[in-house]
C-alpha cells in the first residue's frame, strides 16, 4: 500500500514537482527507522589494522633499541634489522594462531593478555633456540634482547588497553553490531531468535521480524522481537535504516515461498542467509556459515565489503583528486563559456539515486536555459531539444557537463569514479518510471553509483527512449557489480575517453 505522498503525486496538477512514492510502514517499523544509527565498522578491517599496528610497533621498538644501543658499540648491520623484522612477523603469526585477532577478543582483557604474553614469549624462545643452534649466541646482546622483550611487551599491552577502550566505545555506539531482521514470525522464528540471543559475545542486533501471514501461525512478538510488517515492507525498511543481515527462519522445504521472497529482496545491499537450525536434512559442516553456533546457508552476500570497500574508497579519493586537479583548467573554461552563453548559474544540483536508493544531490554544469531547469529530470532531454543551450549541446555530447561530479567523489563521497550511473529519481521510459519498466532495477543500487561505468563504455549512455536501452544498462551494471575489482575500475576509467569519442550517438 502506498502512503498519502503517492496519492498526492497522482493528484498533483501538471507542472508541479512530482512527489516521490514511499511505502507506508507500521508504527513499530517506524520506531526502529527513526532511531539514530551510526555507520558500521568492519571487524575484518579492524583485525587487519591491528595486525599492521602490531607489526609496525614491534618493528619500531626493536629497531629503535638497536640503533640507540647496539649501533654506537658495534656499528650498523642489516642482519639485525632482518632478524627484528623476522621476529615481528613471527609474533603476528603466533598471535593469529592464538586466535586473538577477533573483535570479541579485543573487547575482553584477561584472555587476550594471557594469549598475547604467551605468544610473545614463545617467539623469543624460538629466536634464542635458533641462534643457539646457529652458534650466534655470542654475537647477540642479551641486554638488547631483554629490552626488546620487555619494552615490546609493554607497548603491546598499552596498545591492547587502548584498543579495548576503542572497541567498547564502538560497541556502545552500535558500530560493531550486525543489524538483523528475521523473516518468519512463527515457532521456527521464535526458536531461531532464542538461539541467537542465548549466545555470549554475539554481535547480532535483532531489530524485529517480518511475515506475510496474518493467521494463527504468525506471532505478533517472537522471543521479545516485535513483528514489524510484511516481506514487501523490508525493501522500504532497509532504505530508511541500516540493515546488515536478513535471516530466513523458514525451513528449506518452503522452497516456493523462499524464492518468491528472494525475488523481492535480492536488490538490497545486505547479506541474506537461510537458517538451518530446524532442518532435518544436514549437510557437511563446511557447507554452513555460522552465527555463533547457529548454522546458516548463504544465499546472497553484500557486494564490495571489508577490504574491497577500503580499496575502492582509496581508489576514488586518490585517483579522483588527481583527475580533479588535472581537470580544473578545463572546468574553468567550461564555466566561463556557460556564463557567457546564457544567464544563470554555472552549476546546478540534480536529485539522483545513490547507494541503497538514497537520494543524493549530484553536481553538473548547467546545459539547459535557466528558466527550463529540471532538477528531477522529469522530462528527458531529446535530440534538438530547445531547452539545451549552445554550449550545453557541446558539453552534453562530450560529457564535460559531468566533470563537477568529481566534487561528489572527492569531497562528498556519495559517488564513485566507476559504478552504475546515477539515474534521476523521476527518470522515465515513456510514462513508466525505470523501476517499473525493468525487473530488478534497484539491484544496481547495491553499490555506490559512479561518474562512468561498464554500461557507458559499451555504448549504453544518453537518452533512454526504448526498453532495450534501460534493460541493457541494468544488465551491464549488474555484471559490473558481480565482477568488481580495482583493476576492472581502472580498465573502465582508461577506456572512458575513447568511449566518449566513439560511442556518443545517444548523447544529446
Amino acid at each position: 500500500m502506498l502512503d498519502a505522498a503517492a496519492t498526492a503525486a497522482a493528484a498533483s496538477p501538471e507542472g508541479a514537482p512530482p512527489i516521490e512514492r514511499r511505502r507506508r510502514l507500521s508504527q513499530a517499523a517506524l520506531a526502529v527507522t527513526n532511531q539514530k544509527v551510526r555507520r558500521a565498522y568492519s571487524p575484518v578491517v579492524i583485525a587487519g589494522v591491528v595486525r599492521l599496528a602490531d607489526f609496525m610497533l614491534l618493528s619500531f621498538v626493536g629497531i629503535a633499541l638497536y640503533i640507540g644501543y647496539m649501533v654506537p658499540l658495534t656499528g650498523f648491520h642489516w642482519e639485525y634489522v632482518a632478524a627484528i623484522c623476522g621476529m615481528t612477523v613471527a609474533a603476528v603469526v603466533c598471535f593469529q594462531a592464538a586466535d586473538i585477532y577477533q573483535v570479541q577478543v579485543f573487547r575482553g582483557q584477561l584472555r587476550q593478555m594471557t594469549r598475547m604474553i604467551s605468544s610473545w614469549a614463545f617467539v623469543f624462545l624460538l629466536f634464542i633456540g635458533a641462534s643457539f643452534f646457529a652458534k650466534l649466541g655470542s654475537e647477540i646482546s642479551r641486554l638488547w634482547l631483554s629490552a626488546f622483550f620487555f619494552i615490546g611487551l609493554g607497548v603491546l599491552v598499552a596498545e591492547r588497553l587502548f584498543l579495548r577502550a576503542m572497541v567498547r566505545s564502538w560497541a556502545r555506539q552500535g558500530r560493531l553490531d550486525r543489524r538483523t531482521i528475521v523473516v518468519g514470525s512463527d515457532k521456527n522464528g521464535e526458536q531461531l531468535i532464542e538461539a541467537l540471543n542465548a549466545q555470549d559475545d554475539s554481535d547480532l542486533d535483532i531489530l524485529g521480524v517480518f511475515d506475510d501471514r496474518n493467521d494463527s501461525r504468525a506471532l505478533d512478538t517472537c522471543a521479545g522481537s516485535a513483528k514489524l510488517g510484511k516481506v514487501d515492507d523490508i525493501v522500504e525498511f532497509a532504505r530508511r535504516t541500516r540493515i546488515d543481515l536478513v535471516l530466513f527462519a523458514l525451513p528449506i522445504s518452503a522452497e516456493t515461498r523462499i524464492l518468491e521472497m528472494l525475488k523481492k529482496l535480492w536488490v538490497l545491499p545486505v547479506d541474506i542467509r537461510l537458517s538451518a537450525h530446524t532442518n532435518k536434512l544436514r549437510f557437511r559442516p563446511r557447507s554452513y556459515s555460522y552465527l555463533g553456533k547457529v548454522p546458516t546457508l548463504d544465499v546472497f552476500e553484500a557486494p564490495i565489503t571489508d577490504w574491497d570497500l577500503v580499496m575502492k574508497w582509496l581508489f576514488d579519493h586518490v585517483v579522483g583528486a588527481v583527475i580533479l586537479l588535472l581537470a580544473l583548467p578545463v572546468m574553468a573554461l567550461v564555466a566561463l563559456a556557460i556564463k557567457l552563453d546564457s544567464p544563470g548559474p554555472v552549476l546546478f544540483r540534480q536529485k539522483r539515486f545513490g547507494f541503497n536508493n538514497e537520494r543524493i544531490d549530484v553536481f553538473k554544469f548547467r546545459s539547459l536555459y535557466h528558466h527550463h531547469a529540471d532538477p528531477t529530470a522529469s522530462k528527458v532531454v531529446t535530440k534538438n531539444d530547445s531547452r539545451v543551450t549552445r554550449v550545453g549541446r557541446f558539453i552534453r555530447k562530450s560529457s564535460l557537463d559531468e566533470l563537477p561530479q568529481l566534487f561528489n567523489v572527492v569531497f562528498k563521497s556519495n559517488l564513485s569514479l566507476v559504478g552504475p550511473r546515477p539515474h534521476a529519481v523521476q527518470g522515465k521510459l515513456q510514462s513508466q518510471l525505470f523501476d517499473e519498466a525493468v525487473d530488478g532495477y534497484f539491484a544496481r543500487h547495491r553499490v555506490k553509483p559512479g561518474i562512468t561505468g561498464w554500461a557507458q563504455i559499451n555504448g549504453w549512455r544518453g537518452e533512454v527512449d526504448s526498453e532495450e536501452k534501460i534493460q541493457k544498462r541494468v544488465e551491464f551494471d549488474l555484471y559490473y557489480i558481480e565482477n568488481w575489482s580495482v583493476l576492472f575500475d581502472l580498465y573502465i576509467l582508461l577506456k572512458t575517453p575513447l568511449a566518449l569519442i566513439s560511442k556518443n550517438e545517444n548523447a544529446y
